[in-house]
């Protein structure tokens, strides 16, 4: 299996995937589109198989989630809530992949100014299927 490599745009926070990643899971909540400027796309990975090197700092957006950013660029980099896996949004990825999109969550909240048109699945709020959950 080989490590997936990440970080911020200023390198202050970088960090290795040693695991598996899941598929790419579109987010169009409103709270992914204020802190994104757009939709979230995040992969996941299970918590004990990410180091991460340097200082996350972390907003706590709701009762159930987190949001990890570094604190000198303002780089997005984590999202953080139940379960086994913690999200890495998939653009602060290093290099090639091999990730395609899943599919798309919360497809009610998102912005008026484009359409979601790539053939995957779509979720008009949350699904337990499209999340960071670890499948058993």
């Amino acid at each position: 299996m080989s490590a997936h490599r990440g970080g911020c745009l200023c390198g202050a926070v970088t960090y290795v995937a040693r695991g598996s990643l899941r598929p790419v899971v579109a987010c169009h909540c409103v709270q992914c589109r204020k802190t994104s400027g757009h939709h979230v796309a995040a992969t996941s990975v299970r918590r004990d198989e990410i180091d991460i090197d340097g200082t996350v700092t972390w907003y706590v957006s709701s009762d159930t989630a987190r949001r990890g950013f570094c604190g000198v660029c303002g780089s997005n980099l984590f999202w953080d809530g139940a379960g086994e896996n913690l999200s890495i949004f998939a653009g602060t990825l290093d290099g090639p992949t091999g990730l395609s999109v899943l599919g798309h969550i919360f497809c009610a909240d998102k912005g008026d100014y484009y359409e979601i048109a790539d053939g995957t699945p779509q979720a008009e709020q949350y699904d337990p299927n499209l999340t960071t959950m670890v499948r058993t």
